[in-house]
């Protein structure tokens, strides 16, 4: 009888043991688990400006064009179990062509890769070599990891270069809201990595009489103004341009506050004699690239950019 209950009391320590092994691992793992913010999409996007503008429709990627190839969900890179992805939009060629990097916005907080779907089709179609990247978001990580995960997929891709038919001196980094910040930044940052940057309505200094910067940038930056300043500036293209920042193309909305340091950058990029060019976007909400009618009109000038960049020494 002893024996039977001293064996009952060994299996019993043995399925707690094993019960405390598998709790900490499941909590170890749910740490490691973050919930995504889908805040902005295109159909919340949509929800929210067709209230202004009741003629939008909203652009669909091309399913039915095989001009071009495309690989989903490449995975560049794995951070504590973490793989993180792009999206490839490529021509079958033997020459080699500009690649495109595109950045999506969403406020440092949400939004994905697959929202820039069909701008990367548009592009593609003109004859650059597109990549939407993953990276990770503010309820993930701060300032500047986002920003070496995106560096970190440009260099994945320029490692398959034969791959992807992509000239690995004709670089282009393309990015919208957010996104065109973190363009800029890593732009004006790592000038010999990029011939060229296209800011769809991205900020270009986060502390500026024009930006209305708050609670967003502070969770990205990781403090408020007050607290982080020189992080805020460090993090703002504006503060890095110099004479070796590659040709910018500015595509704006109406709203001032998306342009923030605009017309600070273009002052010294004129000193510089560097090559730049604004598009506005008349009468359109933020979010232009991602509805007619205003998406054919922002493409056409993207591609008629990155050709003059890319056939002429402007």
């Amino acid at each position: 009888m002893k024996l039977f209950v001293v064996q009952i009391l060994k299996n019993s320590i043995i399925a707690m043991f094993f019960i405390l092994i598998n709790s900490k691992a499941m909590f170890l793992f749910a740490q490691q688990v973050i919930q995504k913010d889908t805040s902005y999409t295109i159909h919340s996007e949509y929800l929210k400006q067709q209230r202004k503008y009741p003629e939008i429709t909203i652009v669909k990627s091309d399913t039915t064009n095989h001009t071009i190839s495309e690989i989903p969900n490449i995975v560049y890179n794995k951070k504590n179990n973490r793989p993180l992805h792009l999206d490839a939009y490529y021509n079958k060629s033997k020459e080699k062509l500009t690649a495109v990097f595109l950045i999506h916005g969403g406020g440092w907080k949400s939004g994905n890769k697959s929202m820039l779907a069909p701008l990367a089709q548009s592009i593609c179609k003109k004859g650059y070599q597109c990549f939407a990247i993953e990276y990770r978001l503010s309820d993930e990580v701060q300032y500047p990891q986002s920003i070496d995960d995106i560096l970190e997929a440009i260099t994945f891709v320029k490692k398959e270069a034969a791959k992807f038919s992509i000239d690995t001196s004709k670089t282009v980094i393309l990015g919208c809201s957010s996104g065109g910040q973190m363009a800029s930044l890593i732009g004006t940052k790592f000038p010999d990595k990029f011939q060229a940057i296209v800011n769809l309505d991205g900020v270009l200094a986060f502390h500026h009489p024009e930006s209305k910067e708050g609670k967003l940038a502070a969770q990205w930056l990781g403090g408020t103004y007050e607290e982080k300043p020189e992080i805020w500036q460090e993090a703002s293209a504006l503060s890095h341009v110099n004479e070796n920042t590659p040709p910018i193309l500015f595509v704006n909305s109406q709203f001032e506050r998306f342009h923030a340091g605009r017309d600070d950058m273009i002052q010294i990029l004129n000193q510089y004699h560097i090559y730049n060019q604004i598009k506005q976007i008349e009468n359109s909400p933020h979010t232009f690239w991602l509805f007619h009618p205003w998406f054919n009109e922002t493409t056409i000038c993207i591609t008629q950019f990155l050709d003059k960049i890319s056939k002429s020494n402007p």
